[in-house]
């Protein structure tokens, strides 16, 4: 992307801010054109004070500066007073509008499919979240205060000193032809260079966000200094990247200052000669070094203000980025909201590729009548997550169809559909934020009581009771200042408070001793009555009593039906049964599985 079009990009979101940013540019207009009285009102000032009125085309008639001076004086009070205005709004609008794109950003991000989140660092997410949004602040408020201002002086300020002397002029002309090809260059020598800058920034922050989520394992493995030196490394990386940046737009900063010299050297010396010969007068020669003086400024700005968009450039084309992302699911324009569902489920003929490939779920069909539990069984990567994840539409199938109450679920809206699924995780998620406030992710709305009743039925409501605050205590990030089994136990509460018709759980109990389990499963057996329930599960003590076993193998359903059913057909079920010592060699083949806990999982 150019910087013409990002900028234009940036002037975009402005939004509903767009009606005062307009305001903003034409006071920048009529401040720009105020500002050139000074040097103009000066010079003939000069003039009528030297006895030799000037003869151009902004020669005044008067042979008193005192008209002069009170005109001088309130083009001086417009412009301070437009300054203020212009400045005092122009902070407003950038920082109303900075919080109105990160939220929409944030909510964006929030709304990206997990794939996305899943090859994204969350670090780099936080990291273009903010430093983008700040990009776009700086922006928008230099662009008000100052740069648009510089631009239109330029704008008035060039024709303007071609009507009172062309010769001087043509000084300042190619004063600015200087300062656009220096400044072209220069943007072109370092594009490529700031981009590997802001590359480098992006892996320091992911770097160092990786080393704090996972400080116990730092710790653990003795492993500081090795983190600390890589970190260095990147650093290291990051200042060889930006110092010859830094030295190219050191030498423009250098070019200005001497040409600010060299100008002014040149008027006086063009304009001598010009007196000389009757083709201007003092007044004119001190204004046109004023114009000088402040074409150096303007023109410093405007560098400024290219500079500044050079900069920001790569973390705004990060920004854009993840802000152009489209969430591969999303709402149809006729989908609707059905309220609650009564949990029929029916697969048929699903299919699902990741890569377009090789299929993680091939031609999946199976019906899960209400209240019913499906237990979903196989190795690794046989595709039974997969399945699960387009039942609540983390993605959609590429062909065939999932119908919850005989509806395509593709019909109903996404917040209708999670609003009527809950799930367990395997790894208990939960905020750094009170228990009540993580208990309230299920129901936003839900009272004391009622979270009493829900954690009773979690089997949390002792540990929750023992500590000093109760509900009002901090989990900690990720839920660390509680034990594995009580950060599930909490997730199984959220799950009873939000009540939803269908629950999915997701090896909720595979991560747990023998007696937290225990504890946890009763939880589980509680929080699955009436609903239709879909097990993940390597476990196949958790299991025994599910109305119907699903068996995946490279993506496909291969064997179906009751615990026994399924133990007495002697096919790959009974193999896992046997390897998890739920049945004995002799007992393949019938219906009476030894129910023993299993001791480990299946490779």
């Amino acid at each position: 992307m150019s910087l013409l079009r990002l900028y234009v990009r940036v002037l975009e979101l402005l939004g509903k801010e767009a009606r005062l940013g307009w305001i903003l540019a034409a006071a920048n207009l009529l401040l720009a054109g105020a500002q050139f009285a000074e040097p103009v009102l000066f010079g003939r000032i000069v003039d009528v004070l030297s006895g030799n009125p000037s003869t151009g085309p902004l020669a005044s008639s008067t042979t008193s500066p005192w008209p002069l001076l009170v005109a001088w004086v309130a083009f001086g009070l417009f412009t301070i007073l437009c300054g203020v205005i212009v400045a005092l709004n122009a902070d407003r609008l950038s920082h109303r509008q900075r919080q109105a794109v990160l939220t929409s950003y944030f909510e964006h991000i929030m709304q990206l499919p997990l794939t996305f989140h899943t090859g994204t660092h969350s670090g780099r997410l936080m990291k273009v979240m903010l430093q983008g949004t700040d990009a776009l602040w700086r922006l928008w408020l230099g662009f008000f205060r100052e740069h648009f201002a510089a631009i239109m002086s330029l704008v008035v300020l060039l024709p303007l000193s071609l009507y009172i002397n062309w010769r001087l002029a043509i000084l300042l002309f190619v004063l600015c032809v200087v300062f656009t090809v220096l400044t072209t260059l220069v943007v072109r020598k370092t594009f490529e260079m700031q981009n590997e800058v802001e590359e480098q920034y992006s892996n320091l922050s992911a770097r160092a966000s990786d080393a704090l989520g996972n400080v116990a394992l730092v710790q653990s493995f003795v492993r500081i200094d090795a983190e600390v030196q890589g970190l260095r490394g990147i650093a290291d990386k990051l200042l060889a990247a930006q110092l010859p940046v830094l030295s190219w737009w050191a030498l423009v900063t250098v070019m200005t200052r001497a040409s600010t010299t060299i100008t002014v050297l040149a008027i006086f010396t063009v304009g001598i000669i010009l007196h000389q010969q009757g083709l201007t007068s003092v007044g004119e020669i001190v204004m046109f070094v004023s114009f000088a003086t402040m074409l150096i400024q303007k023109l410093e700005q405007v560098v400024a203000f290219i500079n500044n968009v050079f900069m920001e450039a790569p973390r705004l084309q990060e920004f854009f980025n993840v802000l152009d992302a489209v969430p591969a699911v999303r709402d149809r324009p006729d989908a609707i909201d059905p309220g609650r569902v009564q949990g029929l489920v029916e697969f048929n003929n699903v299919s699902f590729s990741y890569d377009g490939k090789r299929p993680a779920v091939a031609d999946v069909s199976f019906t899960a009548l209400p209240g019913q539990t499906i237990a979903l069984v196989g190795s690794t990567g046989a595709g039974k997550s997969t399945a699960i994840a387009l039942l609540h539409r983390a993605f959609d199938p590429q062909s065939g169809v999932i119908k919850i109450d005989g509806m395509d679920i593709r019909g109903i809206t996404l917040s209708a559909l999670r609003r009527n699924i809950g799930v367990v995780f395997q790894e208990a998620l939960l905020f750094n934020r009170s228990i009540a406030d993580n208990l309230r992710v299920g129901k936003p709305d839900a009272t004391i009581e009622e979270m009493r009743i829900a954690a009773a039925r979690a089997q949390a409501l002792d540990f929750i009771e023992r500590g000093e605050l109760k509900f009002d205590t901090n989990a900690g990030e990720r839920g660390r200042m509680l034990s594995g089994g009580e950060r599930q136990r909490l997730s199984i509460a959220r799950a009873l408070l939000k009540d939803p018709p269908i629950l999915i759980l997701d090896e909720a109990t595979s991560a747990l001793d023998a007696a937290t389990e225990a504890k946890v499963n009763a939880a589980l057996d509680e929080v699955m009555k009436g609903r239709t329930t879909f097990v993940i599960a390597h476990r196949l003590s958790t299991i025994r009593d599910a109305t119907m076993i699903l068996v995946f193998e490279h993506g496909r359903v291969i064997e179906s039906g009751t615990f026994d059913e399924l133990v007495a057909q002697g096919g790959h079920f009974a193999g896992l049964a046997k390897a998890q010592f739920m049945v004995r060699d002799s007992e393949q083949g019938s219906a009476h599985p030894n129910t023993s806990p299993a001791p480990s999982e299946p490779s």
